[in-house]
């Protein structure tokens, strides 16, 4: 009878045992590769990722080359009106990248239950990375600015000099040809020194977009080297296909921010050219990477959170940094903006427009 009357009680001690036994393979489970519950087509998941390379390579070359193209026609010219408009939504889409794309992929990465509790779990890092990558884009920015700008100072100051101590020889010869030549020399030279400092004017304002530009190449490459490794890395059809589409749109209209980054720093054409191949190619060989690796590579593993997080954290804030200040403030504060009402209101809905387009574009990707 005792025994009859216990077995409730060995029963509810049973099953709370098998409970906590059953815990940790629950919360392994959710920290291994979904391969056992998907059924895989690889030869028809690898159609598409051929696709998508393909795909994705024309609408990133397209979306940096357009800027590029186009800057020869007067109406896409960086110091007309519209560009102002263009480059706005531009900005938009590179914000809504950072905080809607590439922030919370960080978040997702550094605080999965597959990382230790101790340290990831004790201190946000994604946010501190993010924080401490915008810090010191900024000082890089600042740097980079200062010292082109004196060594550019510096440069046209001897020139300057030089041109100054010959007048002076000239002015003190006792012909009168060499007099003559002299003025003529003194004349050419205050020419000379009028078009140095209109180049002095203009100098640190495009050193500063020629940086701008590179940095914010810098920061779009890694983030789409990561999309792109996950997707070739991918082995189900489901995940593929969405994302192909929405990688298409997300690299079109990257690269039409970084292109017009490209033609206000007026690199040469060759510099130009480089640099929107270089950017064409990233998401494609970050999938070929994906493909060639998708055996061995579990995105799920300590490891590739740990690199994915911290390279998707700092992505984010050299891109938002980017956006807000060097993008955004420099044209938004532009007096040519300001004393624009309507100009200045098509900027702010070409904005909204780039932030929302690229925001809805996360449901998929």
């Amino acid at each position: 009878m005792n025994k009859l009357q216990a077995s409730p009680f060995n029963i509810l001690t049973v099953t709370l045992s098998s409970l906590l036994i059953l815990l940790p393979d629950v919360v392994s489970g959710e920290c291994t590769c979904e391969a056992a519950d998907m059924k895989t087509n690889k030869s028809e998941a690898l159609k598409y990722k051929i696709g998508s390379i393909a795909s994705i390579l024309a609408s990133g070359a397209i979306g940096v080359s357009l800027p590029i193209i186009l800057r020869r026609v007067r109406a896409f010219n960086p110091d007309n009106n519209i560009f102002f408009i263009v480059k706005a939504f531009a900005a938009g889409v590179i914000l809504a990248t950072g905080f809607i794309h590439i922030l919370p992929d960080g978040f997702d990465h550094l605080t999965s239950p597959c990382l230790k509790e101790h340290p990831w779990g004790d201190f946000p890092f994604t946010g501190f990375i993010a924080m401490m990558t915008s810090v010191g884009t900024l000082m890089i920015d600042s740097f980079a600015t200062g010292y082109y700008q004196r060594m550019h100072f510096s440069k046209a100051q001897q020139v300057s000099a030089d041109e100054e101590m010959a007048d002076v020889r000239e002015r003190h010869e006792g012909h009168v040809h060499v007099h003559t030549h002299a003025t003529h020399g003194h004349a050419h030279g205050h020419a000379h020194g009028s078009e140095i400092l209109s180049a002095d004017t203009d100098a640190p304002e495009l050193i500063r977009r020629r940086i701008i530009s590179q940095v914010l190449e810098l920061g779009i490459v890694v983030h789409s080297v990561i999309i792109g490794l996950s997707l070739g890395a991918s082995g189900s059809t489901k995940t593929i296909k969405p994302l192909l589409a929405a990688l298409s749109f997300h690299q079109f209209f990257e690269g039409m921010g970084l292109g017009g980054c490209i033609v206000q720093a007026k690199f040469k054409t060759r510099s130009m050219a480089i640099m929107a191949f270089f950017f064409s190619l990233t998401t494609p060989g970050g999938i070929a990477i994906g493909i060639g690796i998708s055996h061995v590579y579990n995105e799920n593993s300590p490891t590739a959170l740990i690199v994915e997080g911290v390279l998707n954290s700092a992505s984010a804030g050299i891109l938002i940094y980017m956006a807000l200040v060097d993008l955004l403030a420099a044209d938004f504060m532009n007096p040519k903006l300001q004393k624009n009402g309507r100009l200045q209101l098509g900027a702010y809905i070409s904005l909204l427009l780039g932030t929302g387009f690229m925001s809805l574009l996360a449901k998929w990707a």
